[in-house]
């Protein structure tokens, strides 16, 4: 599998990336692309009941280089770029971003798929839909992490 360099802006997660500020979902840098498609799965392990909680799902992004911040709440994105999105583990439609209990720290993991293909999934489905959808297809993979400190 050819790897995928997938970078953040930061290390740390800035307020408005964060249930403190804006709750946007942040810019995302992608180099060595070579697919027809991108996934994205942001994932936070410290979740006390949960090993793998996915605050955030969007598939069917175009290859591009920078995928911008801001992506709207909704199931099919049409601008600043095409995109659906996931009912995410919170239960909701987009990114939801980091709310660590004050006084800790919680690091995200950001996971890119380049894929073969756009995939026939539709809007709103979630984690365990995207993964089976993308069996098959993944040709590219990285990713990247920051922490967030409340």
């Amino acid at each position: 599998m050819e790897k995928l360099v997938v970078q953040l802006d930061f290390l740390e997660f800035l307020p408005t990336h964060t249930c403190d500020g804006d709750d946007s979902s942040p810019r995302i840098r992608l180099g060595n692309l070579a697919s027809a498609s991108l996934a994205i799965m942001a994932v936070n392990p410290f979740i006390p009941s949960c090993c793998s909680f996915s605050p955030w799902l969007a598939w069917n992004i175009p290859p591009m280089e920078i995928i911008p911040p801001g992506l709207p709440k909704e199931g099919v994105v049409e601008s600043p770029v095409r995109a659906f999105q996931g009912r995410n583990d919170y239960g909701r439609i987009g990114y939801t971003g980091p709310c660590p209990p004050r006084g800790s720290t919680h690091r995200y993991t950001f996971k890119v798929w380049g894929l073969d293909t756009m995939l026939d999934l539709a809007p709103g489905a979630n984690k365990a839909d995207l993964v089976g959808a993308m069996r098959g297809h993944v040709l590219q993979y990285g990713e990247t992490a920051a922490l967030c400190t409340r």
